[in-house]
């Protein structure tokens, strides 16, 4: 089967700064991919590229096999995209949206979209402006979704809605991969919302990728080490973090999960993803 999305050496710059480089990667048809990083990661810029509202300055991307640079029919035909402001007409009644969403698309399933916005409780005769912030979260994903995707991605969607429409949401999101098998890329501040719903992570910081894989196997590599202080950070190999107190020492360290332990004073414990994630956000740039 191809990869839902495979880019290599992927970058975009911006004058003399990289918004993201060397960016390769290889993710699988069927997963909920979590894309992590904190603000000027080359989040956006890299699910920007995916979706064709940019031209890489470097490298490819391809959905399914289909070149996505440049805005691609084909590629973006099996693309659906809900960006992190829900943007709609104001103006433009639901069933406008609708009309023209027909309209821009290759494939489109009117039927899928109403039935959505029923369960929702959504009137097709009401502005978008109108709204509230979770139904028009809800319209942005229903348009995303009248496309038939194989790939949905989804920039921050969360980032505005109170719990209970990020709660709807989700269920919304999910109900539509059990439904058709198609490839979610989210990207979230909030690990809290990805680790319920996501098996793959892509994690970016200063504008390359820092860690992926599917989040079983990438937590099976990684073990917390707790021993006695040191300054040094041993012989250890693979050190992500390394968190020293008075008495002891912490290493976050990235190595095979059967690996016997170092030494007899340190202690091994499994790794949480909220925890991975951030040790590997709070590692410094690498000088180029």
């Amino acid at each position: 089967m191809k990869p839902a999305l495979e880019a290599k050496g992927l970058g975009k710059r911006y004058g003399a700064t990289w918004a993201l480089r060397d960016c390769s990667l290889c993710l699988p048809a069927g997963s909920v991919i979590a894309l992590v990083g904190p603000n000027g990661a080359g989040k956006t810029t890299l699910l920007h590229l995916v979706t064709g509202l940019l031209r890489p300055t470097q490298g490819t991307v391809e959905v399914f096999g289909q070149d996505a640079r440049g805005g691609s029919a084909e590629a973006l035909a099996h693309v659906g995209f809900v960006a992190q402001e829900h943007p709609l007409y104001q103006g433009f009644s639901v069933a406008d949206l609708l009309r023209m969403g027909r309209s821009l698309n290759l494939h489109w399933d009117r039927a899928l979209a109403e039935r959505r916005l029923a369960e929702l409780d959504i009137p097709l005769a009401k502005r978008a402006g109108a709204l509230s912030g979770g139904q028009q979260a809800q319209v942005a994903l229903a348009l995303a979704l009248a496309k038939r995707p194989a790939l949905l991605v989804l920039d921050e969607p969360l980032a505005n809605l109170d719990p209970i429409a990020r709660r709807d949401f989700m269920r919304a999101v999910m109900a539509a991969v059990a439904e058709d098998q198609i490839t979610v890329l989210l990207s979230s501040h909030v690990i809290a919302d990805l680790e319920p719903v996501c098996d793959w992570l892509v994690l970016l910081n200063h504008g390359t990728v820092q860690l992926t894989g599917a989040i079983d196997d990438v937590l099976a590599d990684h073990r917390m080490l707790t021993g006695p202080r040191t300054g040094a950070d041993l012989a250890v190999p693979g050190v992500v973090r390394a968190v020293h107190s008075d008495r002891h020492t912490d290493l976050l360290v990235r190595t095979a999960a059967d690996r016997p332990d170092f030494h007899p004073a340190w202690q091994a414990h499994p790794v949480g993803l909220e925890e991975l994630i951030l040790a590997y956000l709070e590692r410094p740039a690498v000088s180029a």
